[in-house]
């Protein structure tokens, strides 16, 4: 079994780990991040983490009336100067904890004298360093270059802190429950991944989502990027629909994320202006009207609070970008000019 599969059937066992070590420690962060003076929040992260941010940009102004903001991490290495950071609660996410231009960030930030937070798996990291507090991943080693239970884990401390954040008890029940879901997810995901072979000699395709799951579209488009090599582009319908969409042909082959909950309704709209221009619809849903309609149906196992819905739906891909690699004789392992540890400057 490849690395990749190997943790990507572990991020149930991860997600549990987390939710236990730090859901109290995520409560106790809310008194010491949420000063009176926070406005917003300032989020500095990579490549599967920058996904990660996405969700939190969603969950955040949703959940808790928080607006976020990315951080222009080369802003403060490549031009030696940085904005003024007035209201900012600073968090950076990284598994590694390792790239300069993400540490220069939450240090300009501490300098600036605001809350910091680390979102690493490496609470020894120069990031951890920087950073007043740290939220620790709790994912274990991962020796995949291609991160799966690191970015599950990623949603799942921007989830947890979300909650605590609120102070809903109810919506940390929520969580509590997910690593089963997750379980039975991965299960189901890599036995339906067969249905992809038809695809073995696609070039490239697409993939849509909209609100709290406009993140799981650009981290399934790039772990399909990064173990098949298959240049799939990332979008949420409105954007698609203002033009990309004049190239879209059979052959090219889009994958919906689709779960159920307030952006359903959209996503069906576009499935249908999708389909005709000829592309084949995968649809990843747990709607059986939607799923019945697509060219190829990747189910989710059950339904879920929307809030939770991309620690389930980006399973579906990760599963199949691994089985377009393997189709292509591509070791999952070692993906072509691709390391583990990015030092970005």
């Amino acid at each position: 079994m490849s690395w990749v599969e190997a943790e990507l059937r572990e991020q149930p066992d991860a997600l549990e780990r987390l939710i236990a070590a730090e859901e109290e420690h995520a409560v106790a962060l809310r008194d010491e991040l949420l000063r009176d003076d926070v406005r917003y929040l300032l989020i500095a992260s990579r490549g599967s983490s920058g996904n990660a941010a996405r969700y939190a940009q969603y969950l955040f102004a949703m959940a808790n009336q928080l607006p976020t903001a990315f951080a222009t991490p080369s802003v403060y290495t490549l031009y030696d100067t940085a904005p003024r950071l007035d209201g900012a609660l600073a968090i950076a996410i990284s598994q590694s904890g390792k790239s300069p231009d993400v540490v220069a960030v939450l240090t300009e930030a501490r300098r600036q004298g605001r809350p910091t937070l680390a979102i690493t798996n490496d609470p020894s990291s120069p990031l951890a360093q920087a950073a007043e507090w740290t939220l620790c991943l709790h994912a274990g080693e991962e020796r995949a270059v291609a991160a799966t239970k690191t970015y599950l884990n990623s949603l799942g401390a921007v989830a947890l802190l979300s909650a605590a954040f609120t102070g809903e008890r109810e919506r940390v029940r929520e969580l509590r429950e997910m690593p089963a879901l997750v379980r039975a997810q991965v299960e189901a995901s890599l036995a339906d991944a067969a249905r992809l072979d038809s695809y073995s000699d696609v070039e490239s395709g697409s993939v849509v989502a909209r609100g709290i799951n406009y993140g799981t579209a650009f981290e399934i488009a790039l772990k399909v990027r990064e173990l098949s090599g298959i240049p799939f582009e990332p979008w949420s319908p409105p954007d698609l629909l203002h033009g990309p969409i004049a190239a879209l042909k059979r052959g090219r082959p889009v994958i919906f994320v689709a779960p159920s909950g307030r952006a359903l309704g959209s996503m069906v709209e576009t499935i249908a202006k999708v389909r005709e221009r000829g592309p084949e619809a995968i649809v990843i849903s747990d709607d059986d009207d939607v799923l019945a309609a697509a060219d190829t149906a990747l189910p989710l196992v059950g339904s879920t609070p929307e809030w939770l819905s991309p620690l389930l739906s980006v399973v579906p891909g990760q599963a199949a970008a691994v089985r377009l690699a393997t189709l292509r004789g591509i070791d999952v392992d070692r993906p072509l000019g691709l390391t583990k540890v990015t030092l970005t400057r």
